[in-house]
């Protein structure tokens, strides 16, 4: 193994995230590479001083409650009347334009503000529910390897169809799928495995916008795009380019 491949591969090493032949091929590299074993040395005080310094505060629960309280009330957002104009007054047309401008600039603010939190509030609750399904009995309602099988499971269980694509030959393996529910909508979930990490892949219908996003929230990578009609959320603690990796595979499966 040369220098710039054991470089590459340090980060997943440490995390144990290797398959077998690769983490052996590491360990005797730095065994007999000194830059090598420092630069793995340096790495792991790093992660070491990291995740002792490291603050993570959760979302109170009366936050989430609010937000959720405002979004459903669709009066929250509407901007106010415009005053009618006394029969007497006369506005100067410019006048009357710049208010037309910020009557529309206000209803615009409204619209984004309220889809920005409805986004946020929702991701926050497919985390969640990723983090659910993580305890015993939670993660699958049908457990196949076969996406012959997954994918008609769905079926009057759910009001649309999610792709489910093998990948095992990459590696990414196909355990089986669920009904979860996001925001009070039973929506369809397929999960894969890649070593001792679990995939959760959300779907629904698009909304119609443009959107592709990716974060990190308590520690999970979570992936948005939409392919298909469908808007997919895949959330895991798999290392971010192995993710990607999988979502690429997973587009075009």
């Amino acid at each position: 193994m040369r220098c710039a491949e054991c470089t590459e591969l340090l980060s997943a090493y440490m995390d144990d995230e290797l398959m077998r032949d690769e983490q052996e091929a590491v360990r005797e590299h730095l065994a007999t590479c000194s830059e090598c074993a420092r630069e793995e040395q340096a790495l792991a005080g790093t992660s070491r001083r990291i995740k002792e310094n490291l603050m993570r505060h959760a979302t109170p629960d009366v936050l989430k409650a609010r937000i959720r309280n405002s979004l459903a009330r669709d009066d929250a957002f509407t901007p106010a009347p415009v005053p009618r104009r006394p029969a007497w007054t006369r506005w100067p047309a410019l006048a009357a334009a710049g208010l037309v401008v910020a009557v529309a600039s206000s209803t615009i603010a409204a619209s984004l503000t309220r889809r920005s939190l409805a986004s946020d509030a929702i991701a926050e609750t497919i985390v969640d529910a990723h983090i659910r399904s993580l305890m015993p009995g939670h993660l699958t309602d049908v457990v196949s390897t076969d996406q012959h099988q997954v994918k008609p499971w769905f079926n009057g269980r759910v009001d649309l169809s999610p792709a489910v694509p093998n990948l095992d030959s990459a590696g990414f393996l196909l355990t089986g799928g669920r009904v979860d529910y996001v925001d009070g909508r039973a929506i369809p979930v397929v999960t894969y495995t890649r070593r001792q990490h679990v995939i959760n892949v959300f779907a629904e219908p698009a909304d119609g916008r443009s959107s592709s996003a990716h974060e990190t929230r308590n520690g999970y990578h979570m992936v948005e795009w939409q392919s298909g009609g469908l808007e997919y959320w895949a959330v895991s603690d798999l290392n971010s380019a192995e993710l990607e990796q999988f979502i690429a595979l997973f587009k075009r499966g």
